[in-house]
């Protein structure tokens, strides 16, 4: 018997809350947590808790599932428990300077340890100038210097003395010291001196010869006493360098005393503080003792007190922490986000740099706890994929340029120490890329072994569906949306299931019912209502395919101006209405084509040729439909004998590529109608995919395919008599438009479920496809039996002739 249509009951399930004692979702209780994820949330916990090399956690699930805002308020929860992270600190390494030393912490003493440094400075700043202008240090200072002075002029003092006794003078002139004869304590002048006897003159020499001799001894010491005299101020300035030092160091000392590395540390910064204490000195010190920043020629004043700057790279006590473990989410993951980079500063024309222009990365903010990041995102940039995995088998941080990795700068650089890692790594992404790193990424899978996958879909039932209630009655209080009716409600979950696509399910990408959701809201506040109602999400809805709806009009134009060729009406041979999908952006709509088929004598077996795949426009997914019609032939007709068939089918004014095999059956159909050439009712249209034993299969699209076809209908004007043809495993799936059920129900459409081509066949060519008797022969006035004769002739017309006894054909053709 033909196939009855579908009743309404089959063509829309609507959600019936009425066992549910609310009103509107005011009165409803928030989610606490994932909605239907019960895998997902298993997998998070157990990615989260186990401490073990690789145990990172890759969530993977369509778009718009709210995967990332799930992991992120899991993972605060879980973070809220756990301790929060110690402290990293970069300071300077006194013996080596590029190679800035990291310091760890407990959580909360990094700036402890920064300001009491500052404290350091900032009472060296004030005690060493106060020392240096007390009178005890003057005093001393002052007997220092005059020993010195003394020294000199006693002997100065008794080289002129003895000078004098010799008649000789001392004096001092610009050019030096100078030994002259004199007479009555007058220099003698040369012409006078000149005048005295030649035994005279070569006595004064002479005794001026050795006294210039004392003054060479006298003068050659005077570098040693010089250099006793800085030696001893220096042993003074040091012993004041020292208490003072000491007294600003002892509390800092004391409080970090019980972490070693740090108290080395700091025993280096009182030896340093010492050893420059003209930094501190203003203009009473030797220059000799001020020294600049090292590597920025210290043209800032505030350079040289930067050896001593704590750059706190961690700071677990951080108020984004909640008072637990980090969550971290880097939305840009370049290279120098997730390791950290080394900023320079211009100075002459020279790039500079120190370790107080380390700045830390997503990796070191997030150590300790959590770091969110995205694979697309991630992927994208260069070198980071790679930088995360070594941090992540190294379990360390090394800070570096994309410059030193790829090794193409050899300037002298900062090289800081690599930091501990202890990070758990949760990657957000889509199925394909998951799957993807899998094949091709032999690192990824000893890296990320937790895979959590969130469920696209939730059964449709009862408990369930006031889950989702619960769930809108969320999205509505955290958006500050008016409530929703519980109408509206309904309304929402059946449009979550039409999103699913199956009437057993309900979507679980709840962006687009989120987004419903404050689109009617916004409807429902500029209306006046208190509350949301089903109107206001059905006209919610409407809006939104009327702002994505100019593609489909033009195509609903094109068909009833017959410029794209639909007939809707009479019977065609060889000629049947498709179905497929178009999806561009946000729009997704049904809409019919023309296939064709034509049929002729070919050579051995059933040859079908594949046009859309001949010009390349067929997509692997419908040449292998084209080939199943192959086997469905070959198994169907001529048991006993060869078959011989050149078939071509086409998707008539298809200027775009082809894919999928959900036309199957209609190319079948057509090809039937070819051979048996029984006219296809053209009232109809056509979709499923079909295997080679003649069952009609399940495919995606049928609400959109249906309403595609209904609305050319309505366009041209319903008569009563169109329908579609679709899986009877596709019944499931039907959420239908209100006005296509309304018609349906009205008997102005139909919507026919087959299981088999033979119902097909009997619906859309008006009679009975034929089943082989007991002595294997179709009906005779059937479509079988017609297409079996068909074929039959096909296959006489293509066997050779025997030739006669005089060598010659039956045409008289000379073998």
């Amino acid at each position: 018997m033909p196939a009855e249509p579908l009743t309404s009951d089959y063509l829309y399930t609507p959600c019936d809350l009425a066992e549910h004692a609310f009103t509107t979702t005011r009165e409803l209780e928030s989610v606490p947590g994932l909605v239907g994820q019960e895998r997902a949330l298993e997998a998070l916990r157990f990615g989260t808790r186990i401490k073990r090399k690789g145990y990172n956690l890759f969530v993977l699930g369509a778009a718009g599932a709210g995967k990332h805002s799930a992991v992120i308020g899991y993972l605060q929860n879980e973070a809220k428990k756990q301790k929060p992270p110690s402290d990293w600190v970069y300071v300077n390494n006194f013996e080596t300077s590029h190679k800035p030393t990291a310091l760890e912490l407990p959580s909360g003493q990094a700036h402890k340890l920064k300001s009491a440094l500052e404290a350091v400075l900032d009472d060296l700043k004030v005690a060493v100038p106060a020392i240096l202008e007390s009178d005890e240090y003057k005093t001393r200072r002052q007997a220092v210097e005059g020993d010195y002075a003394n020294r000199q002029n006693s002997a100065f003092e008794t080289l002129s003395k003895r000078a004098e006794a010799a008649g000789i003078a001392l004096l001092r002139t610009p050019g030096g010291l100078v030994l002259a004869p004199a007479e009555n304590g007058e220099v003698l002048k040369p012409e006078d001196f000149n005048k005295r006897p030649k035994e005279e003159r070569e006595r004064i020499e002479q005794v001026i010869a050795e006294l210039q001799k004392e003054l060479g001894a006298i003068i050659e010491q005077i570098p040693a006493w010089e250099k006793e005299k800085h030696q001893r101020l220096s042993e003074l300035n040091r012993a004041i360098a020292v208490s003072a030092v000491g007294r600003a160091m002892r509390a800092t000392k004391s409080d970090f005393a019980h972490i070693r590395k740090v108290a080395d540390w700091l025993a280096n910064v009182e030896e340093d503080l010492v050893g420059h204490i003209g930094f501190f000195a203003g203009a009473d010190m030797d220059e000799s003792m001020r020294q600049p920043l090292f590597g920025t020629g210290g043209e800032d004043e505030a350079a040289p007190m930067r050896r001593y700057e704590v750059n706190i790279i961690v700071d677990g006590t951080h108020p984004d922490n909640g008072g637990g473990a980090p969550v971290v989410y880097a939305d840009h993951p370049t290279f120098a986000n997730v390791v950290g980079r080394v900023e320079h500063i211009s100075r002459m024309g020279a790039l500079l740099t120190d370790f107080t222009l380390i700045k830390p990365g997503a990796l070191h903010k997030a150590n300790g706890g959590y770091l969110i990041l995205d694979a697309v995102k991630l992927l994208r940039e260069p070198f980071a994929w790679d930088a995360l995995k070594r941090a992540l088998r190294s379990q360390q941080i090394v800070t570096e340029s994309a410059g030193d990795y790829l090794s193409l700068v050899s300037t002298v650089s900062l090289e800081p120490d690599p930091i501990p890692l202890d990070v758990k790594i949760v990657l957000v992404g889509d199925r394909q890329i998951y799957y993807l790193l899998c094949a091709h990424d032999p690192d990824f899978g000893e890296l990320f072994k937790v895979p959590a996958d969130f469920d696209d879909v939730l059964d449709r039932e009862t408990e369930n569906e006031f889950l989702f209630a619960r769930l809108i009655a969320t999205i509505a209080k955290k958006e500050e949306l008016l409530p929703f009716g519980k109408d509206a409600v309904a309304r929402l979950i059946e449009r979550g299931v039409r999103h699913a696509g199956d009437a057993e399910k309900i979507s679980l990408i709840i962006a687009p019912i989120a987004d419903l959701m404050r689109e009617a809201d916004f409807l429902a506040v500029e209306a006046g209502a208190e509350a949301v109602s089903a109107r206001h999400v059905d006209a919610a809805v409407e809006a939104q395919i009327a702002r994505t709806d100019r593609l489909r009009e033009q195509s609903l134009e094109a068909i009833t101006r017959d410029i794209l060729l639909i007939e809707t009406e009479g019977e065609k041979t060889g000629q049947v209405n498709g179905l497929s999908v178009v999806a561009l952006g946000q729009s997704s709509f049904g809409r019919p084509g023309r296939i064709t088929a034509r049929v002729r004598t070919g050579g051995a077996g059933a040859r079908v040729i594949d046009i859309e795949r001949k010009v390349e426009l067929g997509g692997p997914l419908h040449s292998k439909g084209v080939l199943i019609l192959s086997g469905y032939l070959a198994g169907a007709f001529l048991l006993d004998e060869p078959m011989s068939l050149s078939a071509s089918l086409v998707f008539e004014q298809s200027y775009g590529g082809v894919d999928g095999d959900s036309a199957s059956s209609a190319e079948l159909y057509a090809l039937l109608s070819a051979l048996s050439g029984v006219p296809i009712k053209q009232s109809f249209a056509v979709t499923g995919s079909v295997n080679q034993m003649g069952e009609v299969q399940a495919i995606g699209g049928v609400n959109e395919k249906i309403e595609g076809f209904f609305d050319v209908c309505v366009r041209r004007g319903l008569t009563g008599d169109q329908g579609v043809l679709i899986p009877a495993a596709n019944i499931k799936h039907l959420m239908l438009r209100a006005d296509v059920v309304d018609a349906c129900e009205r008997g102005m459409f139909s919507v026919y479920a087959v299981e088999r081509i033979e119902e097909g066949v009997e619906l859309l060519m008006g009679r009975p496809a034929g089943e082989r008797d007991g002595e294997g022969h179709f009906p005779s006035d059937s479509v079988f039996a017609l297409a079996e004769e068909t074929l039959k002739r096909f296959a006489a017309s293509a066997r050779p002739i025997p030739p006669t006894k005089h060598g010659k054909n039956a045409k008289g053709i000379k073998l």
